[in-house]
């Protein structure tokens, strides 16, 4: 018999050692560092094929065949944006959240309304319960088949007799296999059921989709290996407060990383929101100040968002800097351009950013946006709805360009905007846009055009 072998991994980023110490050299964190059993052996709890398999050559690059990926479509709009047009066969993707976020009935969902035979295996919840969730969301696939397990050696039987196309993990870190001697969730354990599964997601050529806990930082729990083993990390987002969710791609082998998808949580399930410029500006009855229009870009798509600010005078004697959605240090080094390049004295007073709708967005251009919506609220004078703004500020006051201005320009057109600010140094065709375009190159310019 083999002598069992032992190592040391941290529970808090799964970094591995040799021997046990108090403090962990890679997240910093105490007390972390806990021993398990590593046992390998050559038995694998999916079927051995090596000897049917061929052995790869080398090819030179000019003689490699490309074939387009064979996706399939999970009826799923914004999922499928995401993941760039669809599951690609033999792809192994990884969905992680936050609890309650909705990860599990945003894959029951897609479970429940492909044309494909689903295997839905759920370590957390009963069959019945998953029953009553299906009844929730008003539709019910034949074709899903639900297994309540947690021993990979199980699963693989059912899924020799049930042969799905689409293989569904709920979640991850409650499976564990006989190879491992370890509890479920342990960093051995994540790690040894994960390559199980690859492992029959190469061979058969199946789309395995599995749910992942996240820790107390927003990372997903388990070794950072994880993230490299899987083709697609998501993450799925949302404020509690809102009834918004919103998918990322953090890695994607088959597509990009920069679009997103974004859903309704109502009683009946997921929405798609097909346009979300629309539940992203708030209805109003009457011109606020202090908000401004910004035509960012997600990926390619062009969202309109709205950008609110309050200015006021400094209570407690040291300002207050406060941002919602929206990179505070960046938030600090507007501030400081209006000081010191555009002669605003906002320095004596508190600053508070909110960008609407619970979403967080990093894209520069929504920077003119920002500034005036701030002047908007410290001249208490309100900005017309008609009104949007794509550009970027420099640390020189100057209105910097942003790319693809013609795809925000055409969002804002077809919205029933009236008027746009973008830099005046943007390239974009000659054509007749139903929109004014305002050209601008400095802050003063755009304060006097809105506020003189």
């Amino acid at each position: 018999m083999a002598k069992t072998k032992t190592t040391f991994f941290c529970n808090n980023c799964g970094s591995q050692y040799a021997k046990w110490i108090g403090k962990c050299t890679s997240c910093n964190e105490w007390n972390t560092i806990a021993e398990e059993i590593v046992q390998k052996e050559e038995k694998r709890a999916w079927k051995q094929t090596i000897s049917t398999k061929k052995v790869s050559k080398a090819l030179k690059i000019a003689n490699i065949v490309l074939n387009e990926e064979d996706r399939i479509q999970t009826l799923n709009n914004e999922f499928d944006r995401v993941l760039g047009g669809g599951l690609v066969k033999g792809s192994v993707l990884l969905l992680g959240g936050e609890p309650g976020i909705g990860k599990s009935t945003l894959l029951l969902q897609i479970a429940l309304s492909i044309n494909k035979k689903v295997l839905y295996v759920s370590g957390e919840e009963s069959q019945s319960q998953i029953k009553m969730r299906a009844e929730r969301l008003s539709s019910i696939n034949s074709d899903c088949l639900i297994l309540t397990e947690t021993k990979t050696q199980n699963i693989f039987r059912s899924i020799e007799e049930i042969n799905p196309e689409i293989l569904v993990i709920d979640s991850i870190q409650t499976l564990h296999t006989e190879n491992i001697d370890a509890s479920p969730g342990t960093i051995s354990q994540i790690r040894e059921t994960t390559a199980e599964l690859i492992k029959f997601a190469k061979e058969t050529n199946t789309p395995v989709i599995l749910i992942g806990h996240i820790t107390k930082d927003g990372h997903i729990a388990g070794p950072k290996i994880l993230e490299h083993m899987v083709d697609v990390v998501l993450q799925f987002e949302g404020d509690r407060n809102h009834t918004y969710r919103i998918v990322r791609a953090q890695k994607n082998r088959f597509g990009s990383t920069s679009e997103l998808g974004i859903y309704e949580m109502q009683s009946v399930g997921l929405r798609e929101v097909d346009n979300p410029s629309e539940i992203l500006i708030s209805q109003k009855d009457e011109s606020l100040s202090g908000t401004a229009i910004a035509a960012t870009l997600e990926g390619m798509r062009p969202l309109m968002i709205e950008v609110q600010a309050l200015v006021s005078t400094a209570v407690y004697g040291t300002p207050q800097r406060s941002a919602t959605g929206y990179d505070l240090k960046r938030l600090n080094m507007l501030l400081a351009v209006l000081e010191k390049r555009a002669g605003f004295r906002l320095g004596a007073k508190d600053v508070f950013l909110n960008i609407t709708g619970g979403i967080k967005v990093d894209d520069p251009a929504i920077d003119l946006a920002v500034i005036s919506a701030i002047l908007s609220s410290n001249e208490d004078d309100a900005i017309p709805e008609d009104y949007c703004f794509a550009a970027e500020i420099g640390l020189a006051g100057e209105i910097r360009p942003v790319n693809k201005i013609e795809q925000r320009l055409l969002e804002a057109e077809k919205l029933g905007f009236k008027k746009v600010f973008v830099s005046k140094f943007n390239k974009f065709s000659k054509k007749n846009y139903s929109i004014k375009i305002v050209l601008v190159s400095k802050v003063e310019e755009v304060f006097n055009e809105l506020f003189s």
